[in-house]
């Protein structure tokens, strides 16, 4: 048994068992993934994958538990890793943060400002992603911390933590009739053509339960992954803006109106999460903290525990 074959067995669950997949993830060709698959079946002496001729279709019941321990050993492997680097080179490293767009372009640029005013020598790699992939890139350990609306507070492998709250608001352009609502209700509202997030991104979700609530189809005649693309087809009139309200700028957006209308919707949660077990490098926690000051290195800690051990 080597890593090489470990790593195989991981990557195999995580490109749903397509071989040439897992052989381009680990640079290496399809034929040698094949067999460091049959060398370990062999000296286990039991099949780990269902088979149909060469392809494979998942895991066998032994294999679903192995695929467990396999994912504890390699997570216990990095953290070893992580551990080295902590004490070699303290202030030194790559932190890795997967975020979605809104959280990069409007609450993210003071925090990273500030850590890279203390943490000058750390690579801070951003990657912008979907809810779904920032989970993804948690659970495979290609980030250190998912920051989202959606999907982090769900998922028992992680720990999440709240960053912030926040509620979306109307935009228009200066002229539009909507100026002139006191108050502004759902029902106004619904009567324009409406552009907002699309589908799984920045609350969306709770959007379309607050019309179904109030028995309201609204007509959403477009939908985006972030505010600035729904904001420019506002301008040109093609119908109102629903966005976050953190994604108004008045010096920005000189030909919009923000219609603050907190009370219509629910409010919404943005989380900071971590995989459980995950060695966490001193400035991770720095990070963390200067999102919210009450995440303290304990607090995080303390949640940050190794699913066996919450179990137990």
């Amino acid at each position: 048994m080597n890593f090489q074959q470990l790593k195989i067995i991981q990557e195999a669950v995580r490109c749903n068992f397509n071989l040439t997949e897992v052989a381009n993830a680990l640079f290496t060709s399809q034929s040698g993934v094949s067999k460091h698959i049959k060398d370990l079946e062999d000296e286990l002496g039991v099949e780990l994958f269902i088979r149909r001729g060469k392809r494979l279709l998942g895991m066998t019941e032994p294999g679903k538990e192995v695929v467990e321990i396999v994912r504890r050993m390699l997570l216990d492997a990095n953290n070893i890793r992580q551990l080295a680097a902590q004490f070699s080179n303290r202030d030194q490293g790559k932190l890795c943060v997967a975020t979605t767009h809104t959280q990069a372009r409007y609450a993210l640029p003071p925090i990273v400002g500030q850590f890279k005013a203390a943490f000058p020598k750390v690579h801070l790699a951003l990657h912008q992603a979907s809810p779904s992939e920032i989970v993804a890139r948690l659970l495979s350990g290609e980030a250190d911390i998912g920051i989202a609306t959606e999907a982090l507070a769900d998922v028992a492998e992680l720990a999440a933590f709240a960053f912030y709250e926040w509620h979306h608001a109307v935009i228009v352009p200066e002229s539009h009739p909507l100026t002139a609502e006191a108050p502004l209700t759902l029902e106004a509202i619904a009567d324009y053509p409406i552009i907002t997030y699309h589908e799984g991104f920045t609350g969306r979700a709770r959007i379309d339960a607050t019309f179904a609530r109030a028995g309201l189809i609204p007509d959403i005649v477009i939908s985006a992954l972030d505010a600035d693309v729904i904001k420019t087809y506002v301008e040109l009139g093609l119908g109102i803006g629903i966005i976050a309200a953190m994604a108004y700028s008045p010096a920005k957006d000189s030909g919009l109106r923000l219609l603050d209308n907190a009370p219509l919707f629910e409010r919404n949660i943005a989380w900071i999460a971590v995989r459980k077990g995950h060695y966490l490098r001193n400035f991770v926690y720095r990070f963390i903290e200067l999102c919210n000051s009450e995440l303290t290195e304990t607090t995080v800690r303390n949640l940050n525990a190794p699913l066996a051990a919450i179990d137990s």
